[in-house]
């Protein structure tokens, strides 16, 4: 009777962590939005803004390419998958954020995690000296401003290029264009009027220097001031390069396919014609906004077209 007592004592002992460990419940949130790299002596942390989808009736190709997209589409629902990410570099003296995110000005609530993710990567809003704007698309300045006005990032002066911010912020250009474009120029007039204000709204119009270590590297095309940011350190380059590639599994292997975003739809593929063997050529770090998280790899040859090779996660992030 002691062992038989012994024994059902044990088997309810082994069982009952086992019924405990099944019914432990689903944790659904993940990891906080952020991944740091270095790049010779630059801190460089990509913030996750969120995740979205692009459209195939927003890119532009032959017959041929799109009824190839169509049919790949079908087969992989992921294929045409989009992030929206900011960079932040911080060089030891300053802290750059490139590009905001969308904020809540895009995206129908898809987007607008960046600031959450600056915090949780272990930095504040108000922490941020210089922002540096690719194009003043909402999904990379909505993160700026909130919907009544408040600048999210208090202490940071704004740079863009002239060109960019002339054609955006220009209520002669605004009603000119056609109605499908007007949010574009209202949510941009909206979003730059509080650093305007508040005198730190700055544009560019060469290659005057704007922080140490960087070189303006003009990329014309998807916008009239459409910029590009590249950073070296230790000769070790990054590019922030916007707007050069939205749909990555289609875009590096046709890069003449554009997007219906694209204002001068030629010169966008002459430039990424021009800029994808260059950068394959000399493997440099790209960090891209609209790649799969954390958006930052290398563009590799392949055959008649490209492939991206995406930065490979590890907690040795120092020595990366």
């Amino acid at each position: 009777m002691c062992f038989a007592a012994a024994f059902l004592a044990l088997a309810s002992f082994v069982a009952g962590p086992n019924v405990a460990l099944a019914a432990a419940p689903q944790h659904h949130d993940q990891v906080p939005g952020f991944y740091r790299l270095k790049v010779g002596d630059l801190e460089v942390t990509a913030l996750f803004d969120g995740t979205g989808a692009f459209d195939p009736h927003w890119l532009n190709g032959t017959k041929a390419t799109m009824d190839g997209v169509v049919k790949a589409l079908h087969e992989d629902s992921h294929m045409l998958d989009v992030a929206d990410t900011g960079f932040l570099v911080n060089t030891g003296k300053q802290l750059i954020l490139v590009d905001a995110g969308a904020g809540t000005w895009w995206g129908g609530g898809a987007f607008g995690r960046l600031a959450g993710s600056l915090r949780s990567a272990g930095y504040t809003p108000e922490e941020v000296d210089i922002v540096l704007i690719t194009h003043l698309h909402s999904d990379h300045v909505g993160g700026l401003t909130t919907q009544d006005g408040k600048r999210v990032l208090p202490n940071a002066d704004v740079y863009v290029a002239k060109a960019e911010s002339d054609f955006w912020l220009s209520p002669e250009i605004a009603a000119k264009a056609p109605k499908d474009a007007q949010p574009f120029f209202q949510s941009a007039q909206a979003i730059a009027a509080p650093y305007i204000k508040a005198g730190k709204w700055h544009t560019f119009s060469g290659s005057e220097p704007i922080v140490d270590g960087m070189q303006l590297v003009p990329l014309p095309g998807h916008t009239p001031g459409h910029s590009g940011y590249e950073f070296s350190s230790k000769g070790q380059k990054i590019l922030f390069w916007g707007d050069i590639v939205h749909a990555l599994r289609v875009q590096l292997q046709h890069p003449e396919v554009t997007a219906i975003f694209d204002i001068d739809q030629t010169s966008a593929a002459a430039m990424r014609d021009q800029l994808l063997p260059k950068l394959a050529r000399e493997d440099v770090l790209i960090a891209g906004p609209h790649m799969n998280f954390p958006a930052l790899g290398r563009v590799r040859k392949e055959g008649g077209g490209y492939y991206w090779a995406p930065v490979v996660f590890t907690d040795r992030w120092d020595e990366k």
